[in-house]
């Protein structure tokens, strides 16, 4: 997974997609440069949390957007996950929704209906003290439903979700454009946030910054982008997943040797750690740790340039994606870690089939492609973030087609500089980094909106969007949110996956795991996640 969260710099208001910020994708930031620290006490008695500490290292940066409307980082998601609630979460592994701010879980007969109605969960406080009320709930639907206000969080309600009333001090109701069960998944993505501090001039942009106050079983007790984040347990959570540390710290290291070092050796001083490189497995299995991988959405994806001649011709685009010897790359950089994608869902995803379009390696088949598009004498230089694992793989793209008589440059660069020129709509050819649209859910009809959508900041990206062919997929795509059998939207989705996979504007070439290594003689419950960060809610000291 990556952690690239253009959310949080202004250049992103720039975008009117509603799911501009979506971008994921990994930070290269040193872990080892210290930034300015910021300090969140927000009062609040810390808790007991069983009288334990724990220490984490987060292989993803912690100086994204924390604003829960509009970060897709992958620390700062998981930050959020301890500090905030929803009305309703999701278990981080099945997805499947509980009962978080909300008494309850709509039935299916009210899922099947357009009126959700919750009564908050009686004594919720935010961190501050201050009692949680309706008032709170509708304060950050009115935000992600704001037409003026363009936030990641408005691209997976918008489409359905047509409003949230207060009924009552303590109760609320959602109105729905029409019937959408998969919604109430979503819920958890709608983190709940206290209006008396939020709505104040400035506030949204220190929560970008760090700041965080919400009614969840950890409050965060200070933030020091680039080093860490530290956390304590609320006392006064009377919600479902109770604290089970007392403190915890969670340090970003990008580099994946100090980030295996802090985990191992009789020197170690961490308990758990994600993102470790599939080469430090059996180590640390060695070592006496238990390692486990979590295989889902991530990916490592090529996106074109579509302004840029002859990345507009889709016969281009396709040749480079048959020509990518995908095997070697999963042996070699992924240690067998990894599937090549034959559909832009991985999988393990209950709506994956094979598209009608697979790109098994076949360079014959490229270079006819290549010559039917008039082309030859390519080169192109590919432009990626340099996380380690898609560092790794980038050899094996840069062979695949020189071997077909394309001359290839490789221009890895911190994941900032990449989506800098990127935003500012600087001219390139290729774009090589990874995704995990997994971090907000598992259904279909998100993942594939979370990338593809006529103002996505991706399409922006890709210049793509104002193309015949692309107005026709997200017709297609609007079309099935609204067909309410699953079964005949399953097979809608299904249609529009082919001609995402046909197009290759932004596809997968392979979908990899991510491994999570902990200290079973420190800390049990540990499930490893198919995306960037951990989870501990579930989790209790040894």
């Amino acid at each position: 997974m990556t952690d690239h969260d253009p959310t949080g710099r202004r250049s992103f208001l720039k975008y009117s997609g509603a799911l501009g910020a979506a971008a994921a994708l990994s930070t290269s930031l040193s872990a080892c440069s210290s930034g300015p620290k910021s300090t969140n006490d927000t009062g609040g008695g810390g808790g007991k949390g069983g009288g334990s500490s724990l220490t984490a290292v987060i292989g993803y940066g912690n100086d994204g957007s924390w604003d829960p409307t509009q970060t897709a980082s992958a620390f700062c998601m998981a930050g959020n996950q301890h500090i905030y609630e929803g009305l309703l979460d999701t278990d981080p592994i099945t997805r499947e929704p509980y009962a978080a701010l909300a008494t309850k879980i709509p039935s299916d007969a009210e899922l099947a209906s357009t009126s959700w109605k919750f009564t908050l969960r009686a004594g919720a406080t935010w961190h501050d003290g201050k009692p949680v009320t309706a008032d709170d709930v509708v304060f950050v639907f009115d935000r992600i439903l704001d037409p003026g206000t363009q936030s990641l969080a408005k691209g997976f309600f918008e489409s359905w979700l047509k409003e949230v009333r207060k009924t009552g001090d303590d109760s609320v109701e959602l109105v729905l454009k029409f019937p959408f069960p998969d919604g109430a998944a979503r819920l958890t993505l709608a983190k709940i946030m206290p209006k008396h501090v939020f709505s104040k001039p400035g506030a949204w942009d220190e929560a970008t910054k760090g700041k965080a106050v919400g009614s969840g079983p950890y409050r965060q007790t200070s933030h020091q982008p680039k080093t860490n984040t530290t956390f304590e347990a609320f006392d006064a959570y009377n919600g479902p997943r109770k604290p089970s540390f007392r403190k915890m710290n969670w340090l970003t290291i990008v580099d994946a040797a100090p980030r295996v070092a802090k985990i191992s050796g009789g020197s170690a001083d961490a308990q758990i750690a994600d993102n470790i490189p599939y080469a430090n497995i059996g180590q640390l299995k060695k070592g006496g740790l238990t390692v486990e991988g979590g295989a889902g959405m991530n990916n490592l994806f090529l996106m074109f340039n579509t302004a840029h001649k002859p990345f507009d011709d889709v016969r281009v685009r396709q040749a480079l994606h048959y020509a990518i010897d995908k095997q070697k790359m999963i042996e070699v950089a992924l240690r067998g870690h990894g599937k090549a994608a034959s559909s832009f869902l991985n999988e393990g995803n209950p709506d994956h089939r094979p598209a009608k379009t697979v790109y098994d390696y076949d360079p014959g088949k490229a270079k006819k492609l290549l010559k039917e598009a008039g082309v030859s004498g390519l080169t192109v230089t590919l432009t990626s973030n340099n996380v380690s694992w898609i560092v790794d793989c980038l050899p094996t793209i840069k062979a695949s087609w020189d071997a077909i008589g394309v001359k290839t440059t490789l221009d890895p660069q911190e994941t900032t500089a990449v989506f800098t020129k990127l935003d500012q709509k600087k001219d390139y050819q290729i774009v090589a980094a990874a995704s995990n649209p997994n971090q907000f859910g598992l259904d279909a009809d998100l993942i594939m909106h979370y990338n593809y959508g006529p103002q996505n900041v991706w399409m922006g990206y890709a210049r793509w969007a104002g193309n015949s062919d692309a107005k026709h997929l997200f017709k297609l795509m609007d079309q099935a949110t609204q067909e309410p059998d699953p079964a005949k939207k399953k097979a809608m989705i299904q249609e529009y996956i082919d001609i995402v996979a046909e197009q290759a504007v932004l596809y997968p070439v392979v979908h990899n795991e991510l491994m999570t290594a902990w200290d079973p003689k420190k800390i049990t419950g540990v499930r490893a996640q198919p995306y960037p960060g951990i989870n501990v809610l579930q989790a209790k000291p040894a």
